[in-house]
């Protein structure tokens, strides 16, 4: 199996766009019903009636590709088949002290089990030198996910991570903080 984790731009945007209703689709599966986590009443996964279409969906992640200098959308391939993408970002647009933050990590369902996201996940971590943080939901429904990132940071940082719960700018989160400097 050949895993590639490569730097998009403008011209390969849609491929992660193309992926990114999935994506909204899986997290739905972790939370209850209402919210943003459910669609609206247009059949998207966006909390405001102003989404009647993907396209609408698009245009909101088109900030990924417009500030290179700050935000970093990659796209996770396997044997030459977009299989996953994660959005890192980094100041302004993560917390004080955080100089890297995991804000969407996703991989499709044919692809998981087999190492591709660990090894994505180590590889980005890798990239970039400095402090690090990611969130995932603390529910029951998301043992999966929470399991995946302990595992992931632990083996990454070889158990020199902090993880705690707490109040985040999308709720109440499972945090994972660590540094490779």
């Amino acid at each position: 199996m050949n895993i590639e984790v490569k730097l998009t731009n403008k011209d390969e945007a849609y491929v992660i766009k193309n992926m990114y209703p999935l994506y909204l689709h899986d997290l739905s599966g972790h939370y209850s019903l209402g919210g943003e986590h459910t669609p609206n009443e247009h059949g998207i996964f966006e909390p405001s009636p102003d989404y009647k279409t993907l396209q609408d969906q698009y245009d909101v992640q088109n900030i990924w590709w417009e500030k290179p200098e700050c935000l970093y959308p990659f796209l996770m391939i396997v044997d030459g088949i977009p299989a996953g993408f994660a959005f890192i970002a980094t100041p302004p647009y993560c917390s004080q002290g955080t100089n890297f933050f995991v804000h969407d990590f996703f991989l499709m369902q044919p692809f998981r089990g087999v190492g591709v996201a660990e090894y994505a996940a180590s590889t980005i971590f890798g990239m970039f030198i400095g402090n690090w943080e990611l969130f995932t939901n603390p529910s029951e429904k998301n043992k999966i996910g929470q399991s995946f990132w302990r595992k992931t940071v632990d083996n990454y940082t070889k158990g020199n991570y902090r993880e705690i719960y707490g109040q985040t700018f999308d709720g109440y989160k499972l945090i994972f903080q660590f540094s490779n400097i």
